[in-house]
């Protein structure tokens, strides 16, 4: 029973839903503890929003066979990319003692005063505030949780499609 209903549109807006409930905690942790994001926070935060709308578009079209491969290959792909962010956030944070402390400019001086290759560079570089642990939930910090939600929403994606084409 299950199976039949997250095969359908629900499947897809479960997706988006959680995508959407992983920034809204992110921005919650960020008002709630009066934190600042980095850039790799905010990169992070764009990537799931980016997933979200995939899982969305999915919903609204409810794609048949060719379409649903389609969209989870979006959807893994999308999710595979915020995990390299979120692991290259993780390293920073793992090598913070070797890192000369430098916070670096602002997310959006970067993408109003620079080339966008430039600013993805040195968004990508990291600074000092991505460096830093503000936060911890359970011993993991928000990259690690980013991480572990970006694999859990690819996993999820694939499920989606297995059930899809079981039930066409």
């Amino acid at each position: 029973m299950l199976n039949k209903l997250l095969s359908a549109r629900a499947g897809y807006l479960l997706g988006f839903f959680a995508c959407f409930a992983g920034v809204g905690l992110a921005l919650w942790i960020q008002t709630r503890y009066q934190l600042n994001p980095c850039p790799l926070c905010i990169s992070q935060r764009i990537v799931m929003m980016c997933l979200g709308l995939v899982f969305l578009g999915a919903a609204i079209q409810n794609p048949a066979q060719l379409g649903s491969r389609i969209y989870a290959l979006l959807q893994i792909t999308i999710a595979i990319g915020g995990s390299g962010v979120a692991i290259r956030h993780w390293w920073l944070q793992a090598h913070r003692d070797s890192m000369i402390a430098d916070c670096g400019v602002g997310f959006d001086y970067m993408f109003d005063n620079f080339p966008l290759k430039k600013a993805l560079t040195l968004v990508f570089r990291g600074t000092g505030d991505c460096a830093a642990i503000d936060w911890k939930f359970l011993g993991l910090s928000i990259p690690q949780l980013a991480l572990i939600s970006f694999i859990g929403l690819a996993g999820y994606a694939f499920y989606l499609l297995t059930l899809k084409q079981r039930n066409n």
